[in-house]
């Protein structure tokens, strides 16, 4: 059979089913083989807040979406070229985000009765053949029947045969979009080497999805999709929070520090844990607490005892590590706090993601509590973020809070390895002996404000320590008024002198000077970034800044904001960023907010900026 092979650009596929049919999986291990294949992606997982959400049901529906091509790519785009649906409820949630004309692959084995019922599909209305699907180029396969073939001879359940059905559909859109098995085998290799049985299978349905494809006659074209032109170098695709157990680890070792990790699982942090729990080799040491307040209790015992501490959480995580952060604070010992932040208040949103806890990191504690803020603006960008954040905390002693969130955390993109020689030394100094004459003062400052970072039971380096107002130099217990102001305000400015040791903001596209200027931190980078880049080609004045620095801010910031007629903020909040730059720098910002769970999608952000323009 002739086989036309026709050349895209990019391409969109949501990959959609219920909560059990793997979707995650597929979406990855086809994200996985995306990026050797050298193009550039963006990923945006979606899933249920329950761990097995009710079978069949749209709120069970669990998706992920995948965007790749020739081209840099900033977001995992807001409509789909290509939609796969496992069942009823997936095509019910999703068919109002295909583009006309896309395509939709279709289990046709989730449409039963059943299925059609759960999706809450009238009577008689069964989607597949009522003319609703009209526009689109719909693909039918019976996934579940032929899964169900091609293991007759392997000894497995029903269920755990029908468990393999994603490995069919991920099988043809490898044949689809022109690619071979090779990674996804070894993945499946290495995944069920112990369970062989479950192994053969995966491998069978695999293989059987891609000779479907191979071999039905009704396929007539596939597809292929250049590398994309990303600077030289060596790549894999990684996930956020991924990529901050690869920077802690590497903070370690560029600061001579062992790694000590408190937690206590949280959505979405917790696989932080998990990734570290994986690195003793490294002499990462990892505590899983708990609760809350004793996973950071654990981290600032193990920064007094001369640790790299880190402690993980979300937003509810926060709030009960709040008291022990002052305490932190208070000590003056380093200690980095990672925020994966999702929706609230309260449990919220468990799995949807949200930049819902920048005015929480800013002001979130009681008292006077200056502490640095950074976010991460990418799942790559999480690698370099969280280096830095461990050096702000050790050179600056100091806790430092790092921003990332739930599309940042579980989203990936390619990312390039870096040489170990090129990533600088963490310069880490311990209080020395003082002669047997010389009173150690903890509390004494540096030209940069910062105290020594003694270690318990050093000769000669005793001192107190607790959450009481310090005296200044000594550390003693004071109730002193004009000590206690001195005190609030020497911890202000600490923290605000590190602005003389991070970089100037810089403008990511467009002029130094102009009419609109596009500010965003965190998650929004993607869709600020192609919102004024496609601006730009359009002739307009627009540029586009993302702040890394949230606490302080770099020096440059207000001189920047004061080059443009208008500042424009997108946020996955209520307007918190907004909020500080108003008052900071009595800027009249104008913001763009969603509060869906979501991110903002390109054309939305498109029109507001072009309405404000």
């Amino acid at each position: 059979m002739n086989m036309e092979l026709q050349e895209k650009k990019a391409v969109i596929i949501k990959f959609a089913g219920d909560s059990g049919d793997g979707m995650q999986l597929t979406g990855g291990l086809f994200t996985s083989d995306t990026a050797l294949s050298g193009s550039d992606l963006a990923t945006f997982p979606d899933f249920p807040a329950e761990i097995r959400a009710p079978v069949g049901t749209l709120a069970g529906v669990s998706g992920f979406q995948l965007h790749f091509g020739s081209t840099e790519i900033f977001t995992p785009g807001d409509n789909f070229d290509v939609l796969v649906a496992m069942n009823a409820a997936a095509l019910k949630v999703n068919i109002d985000y295909v583009n006309k004309g896309g395509t939709i692959i279709i289990n046709e084995d989730g449409f039963d009765d059943k299925n059609l019922r759960l999706a809450k599909y009238p009577e008689g209305a069964n989607p597949l053949d009522n003319g609703i699907l009209s526009g689109f180029e719909i693909i039918k396969i019976p996934v579940t029947k032929l899964t169900r073939e091609a293991l007759k001879d392997v000894v497995l359940s029903t269920k755990e045969k029908d468990r393999c059905k994603n490995m069919f559909v991920l099988g043809f859109l490898l044949w689809r979009y022109n690619r071979n098995l090779d990674s996804t085998l070894s993945y499946l290799h290495a995944k069920f080497k112990k369970l062989p049985d479950i192994m053969a299978a995966n491998e069978i349905t695999l293989r059987t999805g891609y000779h479907f494809g191979e071999t039905a006659e009704e396929f007539t074209s596939r597809f292929t999709v250049r590398p994309a032109p990303l600077e030289k170098g060596t790549y894999r695709s990684v996930m956020g929070n991924e990529a901050i157990v690869l920077g802690l680890i590497t903070a370690s070792q560029k600061s001579g520090l062992p790694l000590f990790y408190g937690s206590y699982p949280i959505t979405p942090a917790s696989n932080i844990l998990q990734g570290l729990a994986n690195h003793k080799h490294f002499g990462v040491k990892t505590f899983q607490a708990e609760d809350e307040i004793a996973a950071i209790g654990s981290a600032i015992g193990a920064a007094y005892g001369g640790n790299l501490a880190v402690t993980g959480t979300s937003g509810p995580g926060m709030a009960l590590k709040g008291e022990a952060m002052g305490l932190a604070l208070m000590l003056e010992l380093p200690l980095v706090i990672i925020n994966v932040q999702r929706g609230g208040p309260s449990t919220g949103l468990p799995t949807k993601t949200e930049q819902a806890d920048l005015l929480q990191a800013l002001y979130g504690r009681n008292g006077e509590s200056p502490v640095p803020v950074i976010a991460t603006k990418t799942p790559a960008d999480c690698y370099e973020t969280t280096i830095e954040a461990c050096r702000i905390a050790v050179q600056h002693m100091t806790p430092v809070i790092l921003l990332s969130d739930g599309y940042i955390a579980n989203g990936a993109e390619p990312w390039k390895f870096p040489k170990a020689a090129d990533i600088p030394e963490i310069k880490v100094g311990f209080a020395s002996k003082k002669d047997s004459e010389e009173v150690f003062l903890p509390y004494k400052r540096d030209e940069n404000l910062v105290r020594e970072w003694a270690i318990p039971g050093a000769a000669g380096l005793t001192h107190r320590i607790g959450g009481l107002e310090k005296q200044a130099d000594t550390g003693n217990v004071s109730y002193d008024p004009a000590n206690h102001e001195y005190m609030v305000k020497i911890r202000e400015a600490k923290v605000e002198k590190i602005a003389d040791f991070i970089p100037p903001q810089q403008i990511e596209s467009g002029a130094e000077k102009g009419k609109v200027l596009i500010l965003g931190w965190g998650s929004t980078f993607g869709v600020c970034a192609s919102v004024a880049r496609r601006m730009l080609d359009e002739g307009c004045s627009v540029s586009h800044a993302h702040l890394r620095y949230l606490k302080p801010f770099p020096k440059n910031l207000g001189v920047l904001l004061s080059n443009f007629e208008k500042v424009i903020i997108p946020e996955i909040n209520n307007g918190q960023l907004s909020k500080v730059i108003r008052d900071k720098f009595l800027t009249p910002a104008i913001s763009y907010n969603k509060i869906m769970g979501m991110p903002i999608a390109h054309q939305e952000l498109y029109d507001f900026v072009k309405s404000i323009y």
